[in-house]
């Protein structure tokens, strides 16, 4: 399937439709975007039952579509489920199969998982979900990878997310994908949220930490970006902040989700990212710039992260070469 199929979107309405979701994959997919690219995505709304639906908030969906329009789509997305016991019907089911067959790309927002896990698709596979719904998928989809503290999994042509709002990192990701980082970065200035958030759900699920002990690391952050060129250790790092070593280790973790090493290393790859679109620096240039030291160190991580070289990337997506 083309890129130019892929970036034809269909999202599945039904009644129970949760409108955050729905709102998340019409935001990002279906508002006309003329200052970006002319070959942005096309979107539609299909109903998975005749109109008009009933949504959470008191609303009514009347969609212009049926599931017959899923098979002009290249990207899939099910934006929730009504629930994990809640069987999808067979029609939708071999929808889904048959546009995957053709080379269509299937995506699932937090309970939405349940339809794609229905079409034995998932199977031998990983996927995540909801922490809510964690144990629920695991004992009905045994044969599926579940990964519990993440925000999204990508497989190729199936992608899954958790909760919610992580629809949102996942739809963000398949614009990186398509468009690149810079594109997918104005798209994340354009909903005031990041471009991508490091770390996994696990941190949503611990209490929060008190108010009165910390006012954050966000400005050790802050400094971390803007730094990204320099060698910094976790002991730097601990005493810029004033804590010990092992309780800067715990708080960072609480707070971002992963760990300060895995942080750094994600952000410096996005900004090479960003250097590699632009064109006109050397791969050395670019991994001692952003502080990855080494142009092997830059391919190992850039490759471990994104699944192409820095090369590939900078073909794909720059226009200088």
């Amino acid at each position: 399937m083309s890129q130019r199929d892929l970036r034809r979107v269909a999202a599945l309405a039904y009644n129970g439709l949760g409108t955050f979701e729905l709102g998340i994959v019409s935001e990002i997919f279906g508002l006309p975007r003329p200052e970006l690219e002319p070959n942005w995505y096309r979107f539609q709304v299909c109903a998975l039952e005749p109109g008009p639906l009933r949504a959470t908030g008191g609303l009514m969906v009347e969609a212009h579509g049926g599931l017959a329009e899923l098979g002009k789509a290249g990207t899939i997305v099910i934006p929730g489920w009504k629930g994990p016991q809640e069987t999808p019907p067979k029609e939708l089911i071999q929808r889904l199969c048959r546009a995957y067959s053709r080379g269509a790309r299937l995506v699932s927002i937090c309970s939405g998982v349940f339809v794609l896990a229905a079409t034995g698709l998932l199977d031998g596979k990983r996927a995540t979900t909801h922490w809510r719904y964690v144990d629920a998928l695991k004992a009905r989809y045994p044969q599926i990878h579940v990964e519990p503290d993440v925000l999204y999994v990508d497989e190729g042509r199936i992608m899954t997310s958790a909760g919610s709002a992580a629809g949102i990192d996942l739809c963000l990701h398949i614009v990186r994908r398509d468009f690149g980082a810079e594109i997918a970065n104005h798209v994340a200035r354009r909903l005031v949220v990041p471009p991508h958030r490091e770390g996994g759900q696990a941190q949503f699920i611990v209490k929060p930490i008190p108010a009165d002990e910390s006012n954050g690391l966000a400005e050790l952050l802050q400094w971390m970006q803007s730094h990204l060129h320099q060698v910094v250790r976790v002991d730097n790092l601990a005493e810029r902040a004033g804590m010990s070593p092992r309780n800067f280790a715990r708080r960072f973790k609480q707070e971002t989700g992963t760990t300060p090493h895995r942080w750094l290393t994600h952000q410096r790859t996005l900004a090479a990212q960003r250097l590699l679109e632009k064109g006109g620096r050397s791969i050395d240039r670019i991994a001692e710039s952003v502080g990855l030291q080494t142009a092997a160190t830059f391919r190992h991580h850039f490759r471990r992260s994104l699944g192409t070289t820095p090369t590939a990337y900078r073909r794909a997506f720059s226009s200088k070469g």
